[in-house]
């Protein structure tokens, strides 16, 4: 290992994505899976070379830039405690992008608060709220719809629930231009270094890998020679080797082993899955291929999750993957282990 530990940070510099019937579409990396990892390696001390394919500044996903991609963390927790509400066992709960992005559930916590100014407690607001939105979930309705019809205090009217609505959603409109404006003060994302022009003895100093999501990495970072140089060199190392949602199609750039199977045959793993990519923009349109597949057809075992948008991260000896947006922290953290427990491991 480095004096201090050294990541390779590589991200996407793909501006557009070809669709199954051959059209192009937009796409980058998703903000909040690049900032919110890259400020946690930060926070721990690595040394961080934010590397792009070709040298070219990375490009953020538009899509990725959705309000409700960016859900304020304490909406968020709340959320998971509301939607946790729905069913007696979590794996019968699918809770699906369409029901976090066009219900307004994610006001849920705002809501709550809005109950309690009203003279319920914390607690009977919780039950309120949670029983609203199961019926949303459930039919396929507005929260505040189903507020209104169940009876809330006197105190709160239709339009207090919609201004509350309202001021949830630019909360998290604020949210995204405010990590899309952190990655861009980054003087590493402004002057990304080239993979292509590093040396195998250059990428034998890192300690780690690690790329973000975002339809992108399909693009540019799969069948890519240079990431398959940067894998060798680091997987023959035990480097720790990580990637988040769409990242994990950069495996596929892997060579074949002596034995002629794929480099990472057999490895546990996780990626966005066919399930989340059909409910996304570019799934409904029509992808040209899925990652999920892709990488079971290659030699994965595959690590299915609970369900759709849950956090879900698998270490498998040196090699972390993350599910979704939602595995975001998660991953970090599990890097963050990893690196800390080598640095210990070698200083012994």
């Amino acid at each position: 290992m480095s004096v201090n530990t050294k990541i390779a940070y590589v991200v996407t510099s793909a501006t557009t994505m070809t669709l199954a019937d051959g059209s192009s579409h937009p796409t980058g990396y998703f903000t909040e899976e690049v900032i919110k990892p890259y400020q946690a390696f930060d926070a721990a001390g690595f040394d961080i070379d934010v590397i792009t394919p070709d040298g070219k500044l990375p490009h953020a996903d538009p899509y990725g830039l959705n309000w409700f991609f960016h859900y304020p963390e304490e909406d968020k927790d709340y959320l998971d405690s509301v939607v946790r509400t729905f069913r007696h066992d979590v794996d019968d709960i699918r809770f699906t992008l369409h029901h976090s992005s066009n219900l307004g559930l994610g006001a849920s916590r705002r809501v709550a608060r809005l109950l309690q100014e009203s003279g319920l407690s914390e607690p009977a607001a919780h039950a309120s709220v949670s029983a609203a939105a199961k019926a949303a979930w459930r039919e396929d309705r507005q929260l505040v719809d189903a507020l209104v019809d169940a009876g809330v205090p006197s105190g709160v009217s239709r339009a207090d629930l919609v201004r509350t609505t309202a001021e949830q959603k630019q909360a998290s409109v604020d949210l995204a231009a405010t990590r899309k404006a952190a990655i861009d003060s980054i003087e590493g994302f402004q002057k990304p270094l080239r993979l292509s022009d590093l040396t195998e003895d250059e990428m034998d100093e890192y300690d780690a890998m690690f790329v973000p999501g975002g339809h992108g990495p399909m693009v540019d970072l799969y069948e890519n020679p240079d990431i398959g140089r940067l894998l060798t060199v680091l997987h023959t190392k035990g480097a720790g080797i990580a990637s988040l949602c769409h990242g994990p199609a950069m495996l596929l750039s892997a060579p074949e082993r002596y034995d002629g199977q794929w480099l990472f045959d057999g490895y546990r793993m996780t990626c966005f899955t066919d399930e989340e990519e059909n409910q996304t923009e570019a799934g409904r349109l029509g992808m040209a291929w899925y990652c999920d597949t892709a990488l079971k057809n290659a030699g994965a075992v595959f690590d299915d999750p609970s369900g759709a948008w849950a956090s879900h991260v698998v270490v498998d000896r040196n090699l972390i993957t993350g599910q979704n947006p939602s595995s975001t922290e998660a991953i970090a953290d599990a890097v963050i282990k990893y690196l800390v427990t080598a640095r210990a491991a070698a200083a012994a």
